[in-house]
């Protein structure tokens, strides 16, 4: 655990690079939308200020010197370049829509529910570690190796499955970020946490400008409590991260719509385009409706203006998530090295299997019966809750409903005005600002439907052996967005919005949206002064951080004290190594195990690496023999072996071929429990490991 003087510091760290970052958004975003107020200017300003702070660990993990005191004076730098270059323009004063006290209520008492829940789960690892699969498979492993070598660019080669060392990482180095800090693991518990929040912010912004952001909240946050995302809790899984950035995506469109003009300005563009590219640079499955978003926005520009659009949007979407996409390129020649053929066109990517599970896809068992009775319908019933046709259906209610009001108006554009030369097409692009408004109110459905269409056709969205889809169930976190978002934007579908906004905005006792004109009182209603408001929300937020600092001293010690201490998530064998590995500091491990961060150790000091080979166009593939396997392990000159099957399986032997290899060999074993041999190794092995 560390002591006062070393975790105060991690903090001030964290506290000045989050705070530069938080500074240099501001005054961007100021810049690129100044009409935007309240929750929707936070999420603007949280996007832009990710997106520095994931742009100066890319360019100095580029050259392999990201370390914290160039990596701060580089957020600084930026910072102080975003306040002397960007012009602080006049802000017209909007005035927010007033809500019921009660309904306000009602919704805030929902998410506080939602939290709290999801808090519950944070709590359990903050006691164990983080244990699910894909944490300790590859998250965590990706975090750590950015921490230890500063070095973002190459390959971080893991366990050879799925070709996952291509995988886009913008939730990794905001992991790795926290570590650099505190030389621990101390934040990536407690991110999820704060992405949940950041999405139950994003779902009032959706409701906003309809007047229902009561409603969409409280919606939003019962889709975001469903079983198939408790696994976030906790966790560096990154699922969550990236609904974050759609859905604050998809905010910022609906919000930046002025009332005095009848399209979206460039900045706004550029806002948005740079969510969708940050969420499509965190997780696969988000490229389709990040790519829908970005091409929605720019066919509904002005005929003349649509390539500025397309270049605001489409060049900030790929400085969200383009890194990653390059660096695929250079070491294997293909942005998504999955893909081996495009048409009749063969593709450069590594000739292996993907391995793990089978890869099946949703849309292949879609007319099986006998899939769907058993395994969708329970899987829906385990991953959605009982009530998963409800939720289903108001959140493709809520999709599909998006697209009416566009729809309609192009109807009537062409009963009644017919296609002239000076209409816009038929995708409903009119001057009249309202029809536009439709127009990005349509394509936020859309990219709500995207979102489903990627879960459906995803290859690991129904895996597992023929007939058998056992990662159905953990599969439905792809479905997770469109779901969110369908339900968040259901309030503000037409035969529902008036209604609910009459409730939501009723006059008695309402409630003013905080910070959304220089007028306005506070949420708190203290004071009618602005710049009193103002000096007592920094007083408070300065109590408030001193407060969880303070706090955090003490958690840290208890989740160091903890970490994997007694670990039961896996098997007998692996949970035995993880618990040896707490007590061992700057070590060389090599691994057959697919489950590797907790090897790391607690100070992440342990060098890890999966044993394996490197093969054309990025491949990485498990030694084929005896003699090769021998052979990676002596030139890495290794200190320990932790040689392990991921699983205890009937019929097989209790331990892999690779510790009699290494016993054969001279290595002395550590700790032996079935699947598992930890070994010391003190030199090369010997010529009798491959007798």
């Amino acid at each position: 655990m560390l002591g006062p003087g070393r975790y105060l510091l991690g903090a001030v760290e964290v506290l000045l690079w989050a705070g530069l970052a938080g500074a240099a958004g501001w005054r961007l975003r100021t810049w690129l939308v100044p009409r935007l107020r309240g929750t929707a200017a936070a999420l603007a300003t949280t996007l832009i200020a990710v997106a520095i702070l994931i742009w100066c660990a890319e360019l100095l993990g580029s050259f392999g010197v990201w370390e914290p005191v160039p990596y701060l004076v580089l957020v600084g730098m930026v910072a102080a370049g975003a306040w002397l270059w960007a012009p602080l323009p006049d802000r017209p004063a909007r005035v927010g829509p007033s809500y019921s006290r009660l309904v306000v209520a009602l919704a805030l008492l929902v998410a506080l529910v939602a939290t709290i829940h999801f808090g519950g789960g944070v709590k359990d690892k903050l006691g164990t570690g983080m244990t699910g699969f894909d944490s300790t498979w590859y998250h965590g492993p990706f975090a750590a190796g950015f921490f230890q070598s500063g070095d973002t660019w190459n390959l971080h080669f893991i366990a050879p499955q799925f070709l996952a060392w291509f995988y886009p990482a913008n939730s990794e180095v905001l992991h790795a970020a926290g570590m650099l800090a505190f030389g621990r693991d101390l934040l990536s518990p407690l991110l999820n946490l704060g992405w949940f929040v950041g999405c139950l912010v994003a779902c009032w912004a959706i409701g906003r400008p309809y007047r229902v952001a009561p409603w969409s909240l409280a919606l939003g946050a019962v889709a975001l409590s469903v079983p198939a995302l408790s696994d976030q809790a906790g966790e560096a899984r990154n699922d969550l991260v990236g609904i974050f950035f759609l859905l604050a995506a998809v905010a910022v469109a609906l919000n930046a719509w002025g009332d005095e003009r009848p399209r979206l300005d460039l900045g706004a563009l550029a806002v948005v385009g740079l969510g969708a590219g940050l969420a499509a640079g965190t997780k696969l499955n988000f490229i389709l409706p990040a790519a829908v978003l970005v091409i929605g926005l720019v066919v509904l520009a002005p005929r003349g203006r649509r390539w500025r659009a397309l270049a605001a949007a489409g060049l900030a979407a790929l400085a969200g998530c383009g890194y990653w996409y390059l660096r695929n390129v250079v070491h294997s020649g293909n942005p998504l090295p999955w893909i081996h053929h495009l048409g009749p066109i063969s593709l450069p990517a590594p000739a292996q299997a993907l391995g793990g599970r089978e890869a099946h896809s949703v849309l292949g068992y879609l007319t099986d019966g006998s899939v769907w009775s058993d395994w969708f319908l329970p899987g829906l019933h385990h991953g959605l809750w009982i009530v998963w046709p409800l939720l289903a259906l108001g959140a493709v209610a809520g999709l599909l409903l998006a697209l009416v009001p566009l729809a309609r108006r192009v109807w009537l554009s062409f009963v009644n005005q017919g296609m002239t030369k000076d209409n816009h097409t038929a995708a409903g692009l009119t001057k009249d600002n309202h029809a536009g408004a439709a127009g990005v109110l349509a394509v936020a459905g859309l990219v709500g439907l995207a979102s489903a269409l990627a879960w459906l056709v995803a290859p690991t969205s129904a895996s597992g052996p023929d007939g058998m889809p056992r990662g159905f169930e953990s599969g439905l976190r792809y479905l997770a967005p469109a779901l969110v978002l369908g339900l968040a934007l259901l309030p503000a579908a037409p035969p529902f919005r008036k209604r609910l906004a009459s409730l939501a905005t009723a006059p008695w006792l309402s409630f003013v949206n905080q910070g959304m004109t220089k007028d306005n009182h506070t949420a708190a209603g203290l004071t009618k002064d602005n710049h009193a408001g103002r000096r007592l929300g920094v007083a408070a937020l300065a109590l408030g951080l001193v407060a969880v600092v303070a706090a955090g001293y003490a958690v840290q010690r208890h989740y160091l004290a903890s970490r994997y201490k007694n670990p039961s998530f896996t098997t007998p064998g692996l949970n035995a190594a993880f618990a040896w590995a707490r007590g061992v500091s700057g070590a060389r491990i090599a691994t057959t195990s697919t489950r590797q961060y907790p090897l790391f150790g607690t100070d992440l000091s342990n060098r890890v690496q999966y044993l394996g080979e490197r093969t054309a166009h990025g491949g990485f593939e498990a030694p084929p023999s005896c003699r090769a396997f021998v052979r990676l392990l002596n030139a890495g000159d290794y200190d320990y072996l932790v040689a392990s099957r991921d699983r205890i399986e009937p019929g097989k032997p209790p331990f892999p071929p690779q510790a009699r290899w290494a016993e054969r060999g001279g290595a002395e074993v550590v700790l032996r429990k079935p699947p598992t041999v930890v070994f010391r190794l003190h030199g090369p092995l010997g010529p009798a490991a491959c007798s």
